[in-house]
């Protein structure tokens, strides 16, 4: 069976997701500047990198290795055409993180922008133990009233196969999720979005004996 977000064209998502009334695309990517300064690392590893919002702000004076990952194929080929001047850092993965977490490399830093939803923390939990990060910074969504996990927009139903799929996130339980497998929190954040909406940023980093490879 197909993972829904194999179906969804990337124009749809980013057309949606950059709505005023959504205004999901332009805060994340600010976000995704603070992701990639804020630690002393060289690699880094996004998990679904879609169409790769926010790697302009990969410094390759700092990264020697950014891993872009993703299940849907066409995401990764339109990432690779639109950052080609990455080429020598940008590596495009294509991994279904459910069922083929032990194919994912390891990397310094994992970020991981509103995918945990998709994928649910167990499944996390095994990405995580396997790139082994010395810090991993996440974005969850969380709806502040009841209104529907996707705004209302033109693009609407063309997430309509993601209600299979997706879990509501909250951060008690990502926070006990991270601390099973050896991870502190460093920082919580939250963003407020139109339509009921937050983000909430959370980062860990890792407190195992010699995590740092």
């Amino acid at each position: 069976m197909s993972n829904p977000w194999e179906e969804i064209s990337l124009n749809d998502y980013e057309n949606h997701m950059s709505l005023d009334s959504v205004n999901q695309l332009q805060i994340m990517n600010s976000i995704m500047k603070e992701q990639f300064e804020d630690y002393p690392v060289s690699m880094a590893m996004v998990l679904g990198v879609a169409g790769g919002n926010g790697l302009e702000h990969v410094s390759r004076d700092k990264y020697r290795t950014v891993y872009g990952v993703d299940i849907n194929e066409d995401y990764l080929r339109i990432v690779s055409e639109r950052y080609a001047h990455l080429s020598d850092v940008l590596k495009c993965l294509k991994i279904d993180l459910i069922n083929d977490a032990d194919q994912l490399p390891g990397a310094h830093l994992l970020i991981a922008n509103l995918l945990i939803e998709y994928i649910v923390y167990d499944a996390f939990q095994r990405v995580v133990c396997k790139v082994n990060p010395e810090y991993v910074s996440c974005l969850i969504q969380i709806n502040v009233d009841d209104k529907l996990w996707v705004s209302d927009s033109p693009y609407l139903h063309a997430f309509d196969g993601l209600d299979e799929v997706h879990h509501q996130m909250d951060e008690d339980s990502l926070l006990t999720k991270m601390q099973e497998i050896g991870y502190k929190d460093i920082l919580q954040a939250r963003i407020p979005l139109p339509n009921g909406k937050a983000f909430i940023r959370m980062d860990f980093q890792n407190v195992k004996i010699n995590s740092y490879f």
